[in-house]
């Protein structure tokens, strides 16, 4: 039986499929920041820096590429295993979802949240 963490492993591998791009410039953002002397770093920071440079406004002003936290840490894992003279550059945690059975939730999409327009 699949388990949870198979299932987000496969989404995470279908969304680098679908935007190899994202890929590239973690690899080019975390060689950036070994360069720079970090012996340890966050992917979470590298991920907001690839929204940073990513990211346009849609006709609506809200953005028009979404990537998910979800994939946060399969990306540290990968850069880990594609460059080991790196390992342990991310902290990772023991996946506790190996144990658990997988989900049959479709994964939320941004139209899954409602956003207001503050009364300005």
């Amino acid at each position: 039986m699949e388990s949870r963490k198979e299932q987000l492993e496969q989404a995470a591998e279908a969304f680098n499929r679908s935007h190899p791009q994202v890929w590239d410039m973690f690899v080019k953002f975390t060689f950036e920041l070994i360069n720079r002397g970090f012996r340890h770093h966050s992917a979470n920071a590298v991920f907001e820096r690839i929204r940073w440079e990513t990211d346009q406004a849609d006709v609506d002003g809200k953005s028009e590429f979404k990537l998910n936290n979800n994939y946060r840490a399969d990306y540290a894992r990968w850069f880990m295993e594609c460059f080991p003279e790196h390992a342990g550059f991310y902290r990772t945690r023991v996946r506790t979802s190996a144990s658990k059975q997988k989900t049959h939730l479709p994964e939320l999409t941004p139209e899954d949240f409602q956003y207001e327009e503050p009364n300005v």
